[in-house]
């Protein structure tokens, strides 16, 4: 990578002060969230300290909170690339927006109509999809994946799809194994059907860039929490749909979007939080406007990432545990970094706590994976441990945690 591209990833890191303070751990639980850069906590701190009001109001901070919700609509339209802030919504997280949205279309589905929804995928993606066809008499079609390295068959992909398929759910990345999904290419597939799609790009926000109109996705899911953020989710949905679904909602709220998605007093400082680290991940690239500055950005993270992700994926084959997904560096860019691994004699749990007693964070278990951890049959045995890499980490994190893996697993008698 270009010497200021890295200069300018390793400047961001200073930007973190859990993560530059004495004593801090290894942060490499980034797939279950990621820390946040100071500019995030003072944008949320100012906002309560000097604007804090409801929206819609005849009064000074009123029309600033209502400013602000305009900003944070406009900073999510820059980074996903959505043609208009108002195919931007907020809610409480991902999970909450996906429920609702499928009880939106929910009433223009039939008996007999199928969804299809894929074995890679956080339940978030699932379950919503799984109830509905509950409620309705729909049909569910599940996309296999290849256990080998955890990428979508593509045989069942267009054995799933048909002239009945109304609703593709699919992740962008998965958030266990690191896989990336061609998302624009099921997105064409689905609608020669006529189907709609919806992308949970949660995991792999943060990751890579994301260009909704590209793409051609109806929907697309993300938490901001998750690209250095707060705990807010948000969703892009294609405007001649918004305005066609009838969300459900309390008689008062607007009737027209995005604002009739959005049920509720959102939290206003939250979403001060979001435009802010939007602005963060602008401040790595270059460009004149802010969303060839985030294109920028997000291609210099996918570089860094590689830098640091590759020896850490070199490193765990080296040891005698077992990495799922895909393995082959070659295909490094059919990947994100995010590992999930297992030594047979340690129990996920047991391997966690030993590592956070050495100071770096890794998560355990089945992260919401249900239907992968399930297919590799790692369900009700403890799942994986998952490492996730984010730009602030460094290499010299990498080699230190390898080091203290290997001092484990030796230490086992493996």
């Amino acid at each position: 990578m270009k010497v200021e591209h890295f200069e300018a990833i390793l400047r961001a890191r200073q930007e973190f002060p859990s993560v530059t303070a004495p004593g801090a751990p290894v942060f490499f639980d980034n797939p279950g969230g990621t820390q946040v850069p100071h500019q995030v906590v003072e944008a949320i701190s100012y906002y309560l300290t000097h604007n804090n009001a409801n929206s819609h109001g005849a009064f000074e901070t009123s029309k600033r909170t209502d400013t602000l919700v305009e900003d944070a609509r406009q900073a999510m339209a820059d980074f996903l690339g959505a043609d208009s802030p108002d195919e931007i919504v907020f809610g409480p997280n991902m999970t909450t927006l996906t429920f609702s949205i499928s009880r939106a279309l929910g009433r223009i589905l039939r008996p007999g109509d199928e969804i299809v929804v894929t074995t890679l995928d956080h339940d978030a993606n699932v379950a919503p999809w799984l109830l509905l066809a509950e409620d309705k008499g729909l049909t569910i079609r599940t996309v296999d994946i290849n256990p080998e390295d955890c990428t979508l068959s593509v045989d069942s992909l267009h054995g799933a799809i048909n002239p009945r398929t109304r609703i593709i759910a699919v992740t962008h990345a998965s958030n266990a194994v690191g896989t990336i999904v061609d998302v624009q290419d099921i997105t064409r597939i689905g609608h020669e059907v006529g189907a709609l799609v919806f992308v949970d790009a949660v995991h792999y926000a943060a990751h890579g860039p994301i260009n909704v109109t590209a793409i051609g996705c109806d929907m697309l899911a993300c938490s901001a929490y998750k690209f250095f953020g707060p705990h807010v989710g948000v969703l892009y949905i294609r405007r001649d749909l918004s305005e066609m679904l009838r969300p459900y909602k309390v008689r008062p709220a607007y009737d027209r979007p995005p604002y009739k998605w959005e049920t509720g007093t959102p939290s206003y400082e939250l979403l001060a939080g979001i435009t802010s680290a939007v602005d963060h991940i602008a401040s790595l690239g270059s460009g004149n406007t802010r969303r060839e500055r985030i294109l920028s950005a997000m291609h210099t993270i996918q570089e860094y990432e590689a830098y640091i992700g590759k020896p850490l994926l070199e490193g765990l084959l080296s040891l005698p545990v077992k990495v799922y997904g895909i393995r082959d560096l070659s295909r490094w860019h059919e990947r994100v970094a995010t590992f999930a691994f297992r030594c047979e004699s340690i129990h996920p749990r047991d391997m966690a706590q030993m590592m956070a007693e050495k100071g770096f964070n890794v998560w355990d278990g089945n992260y919401y994976a249900l239907s992968l951890m399930q297919r590799l049959g790692l369900e009700g045995s403890g799942g994986a441990v998952r490492v996730g890499l984010a730009h602030y980490n460094t290499r010299e994190e990498v080699d230190r945690f390898l080091n203290t893996l290997e001092d484990i697993v030796v230490g086992s008698g493996v």
